[in-house]
């Protein structure tokens, strides 16, 4: 008996383990907190249709991957439900500026570039405007921004 114990104590010690990691991965491939809404809470589709950061609301809240995404209206959550990778930020909405440059970075929903179809979020404090940066290098941040994206998409 004791020892069907300790093999069952082991599975359940290893699941424990594997849930774990699985649980901490989004937080590799996302710019979220424990709370795993995407983009603080403003709506995909508002950025990439309307040019606007625009809070989304609880009610009109879909998920992907894992993470939710709030949305203005159900039209919006229709639309990302519909074709949701024409509205995720690039870099798992990670600074696009910082993944440039190696290095994630958390960033202000205000901030951000359309461009192409594609959203780029970025960070803004005292001391750095990253979409400024962007903007003023932007053909070499993007290029090594796509490269540095798959080894960080590992780490955390």
């Amino acid at each position: 008996m004791n020892v069907y114990k300790s093999i069952i104590l082991g599975i359940a010690l290893i699941l424990a383990s594997s849930l774990s990691i699985q649980a901490q991965d989004y937080k590799t491939q996302y710019n979220v907190d424990d709370s795993k809404i995407a983009l603080a809470g403003y709506s995909p589709v508002s950025y990439v249709d309307l040019g606007l950061a625009q809070r989304g609301s609880k009610n009109f809240k879909s998920e992907h991957d894992g993470i939710a995404y709030y949305f203005t209206s159900a039209d919006q959550k229709t639309s990302f439900d519909k074709n949701p990778g024409n509205y995720l930020p690039e870099f798992g909405g990670w600074c696009a500026t910082g993944i440039g440059v190696g290095a994630k970075f958390r960033t202000d929903p205000n901030k951000f570039l359309v461009q192409d179809g594609k959203l780029y979020l970025f960070l803004y404090s005292m001391e750095v405007d990253a979409l400024e940066l962007w903007k003023n290098d932007e053909a070499k941040l993007k290029a090594s921004a796509n490269k540095n994206w798959k080894k960080l998409q590992s780490t955390h």
